[in-house]
């Protein structure tokens, strides 16, 4: 029997050893973590269930990070009903997989800074399914926890640490956001 500490170290594994060139094939990435996520979903949720009841709110957890070539491997909590603001990635690629619950992705792009965001599309994963973005070009989007009554976990992957970003809010009558600087809080190591 798998247990979770086993699946989260494949996950971790397969994550830093794809991202070892700049640009990894994302979508092979992808089905490689999804594979483990279907196969050990049930020990996943299990052994991942603090996560999902201490209800502190939104919270990023690192499972991994490696300096050169950059990566970050993180697990979330979204709290049940939690949307995050639009928000970029700062220019880092990225993968977002589900690991427990359903989560609605919807995301914009745009051909350069001074161009307005324009509406790519929107993605529901459930556990398993991933969506994924490459640095270039610009990128931004929101994400909900579909549910009203769980907690979500997801696996995020990036090609970078992604500390600094920004969150986006639509002016009033104009095509345009306006950009707010963030800095990204981690909850804490995630111990496998």
């Amino acid at each position: 029997m798998r247990t979770y500490r086993n699946s989260l170290k494949n996950l971790r594994d397969i994550a830093l050893a794809y991202s070892q060139e700049k640009n990894p094939d994302l979508a092979s990435l992808s089905r490689e973590l999804g594979a483990i996520v279907h196969r050990d979903a049930q020990a996943l949720a299990d052994g991942l269930s603090d996560l999902r009841t201490h209800n502190r709110g939104f919270e990023r957890w690192m499972l991994a990070r490696r300096g050169r070539p950059g990566v970050s491997v993180l697990v979330m909590a979204w709290p049940p009903g939690y949307s995050s603001p639009s928000h970029d990635h700062a220019g880092l690629w990225g993968i977002e997989m589900s690991l427990y619950g359903a989560l609605e992705v919807e995301s914009w792009t745009r051909p350069s800074t001074s161009h307005p965001w324009q509406l790519r599309g929107r993605d529901w994963l459930g556990p398993g399914d991933a969506t994924w973005f490459d640095a270039d070009p610009p990128y931004m989007h929101r994400c909900r926890n579909l549910s009203r009554q769980e907690t979500a976990l997801t696996l995020h992957v990036y090609g970078g640490d992604l500390e600094d970003y920004a969150t986006y809010e639509q002016v009033e009558a104009e095509p345009y956001w306006l950009s707010l600087p963030q800095r990204a809080r981690i909850a804490g190591p995630l111990r496998l």
